[in-house]
């Protein structure tokens, strides 16, 4: 009965060491998230400076996107404690502020959510969601990241 429980757990310990090591880069894990939201930001923006034709399912599939990868963002996961060393541009405020920083997330994910459900039909709709996704962007990048040279 022992080697019957051993044998059935394995694979379930296995799991949870890959899972483990999958993630065992907060630094890594956080950087890849940010730069699949740039990359979908930056499909995004030449419809809302006009160079490139509204088009309402990529906008609907890039607002989908954006806010799959922002309901991703577990502070207590990609920012733990001592993972401002190393090669990152997450500010110390982060860990000074964490109460701000939650609260600047969650505001971020709400209106990513939003922005996704609101299923903009024309320029101007799309430009009103997607400036408030944006603008949370770059007022958490002011207050809780480090200027890259």
């Amino acid at each position: 009965m022992t080697r019957l429980i051993s044998f059935a757990a394995a694979p379930l310990l296995a799991i949870a060491v890959l899972s483990a090591s999958a993630s065992a880069d907060p630094i890594a894990d956080r950087q890849a998230l940010m730069k699949d939201q740039g990359k979908t930001i930056g499909s995004i923006t030449p419809i809302i400076k006009g160079e490139k034709p509204f088009d309402a399912d990529a906008v609907k599939a890039a607002l989908t996107h954006l806010n799959e990868d922002a309901q991703k963002i577990d502070v207590a996961t990609l920012f733990p404690a001592g993972s401002d060393k190393g090669k990152t541009t997450a500010s110390p405020k982060i860990w000074e502020d964490n109460a701000g920083f939650v609260a600047a997330v969650g505001k971020y994910k709400k209106d990513a959510a939003a922005a996704a459900e609101a299923n903009p039909a024309d320029l101007e709709s799309f430009k009103v969601v997607f400036n408030q996704v944006g603008e949370n962007c770059a007022s958490c990048h002011k207050a809780f990241r480090i200027k890259k040279d």
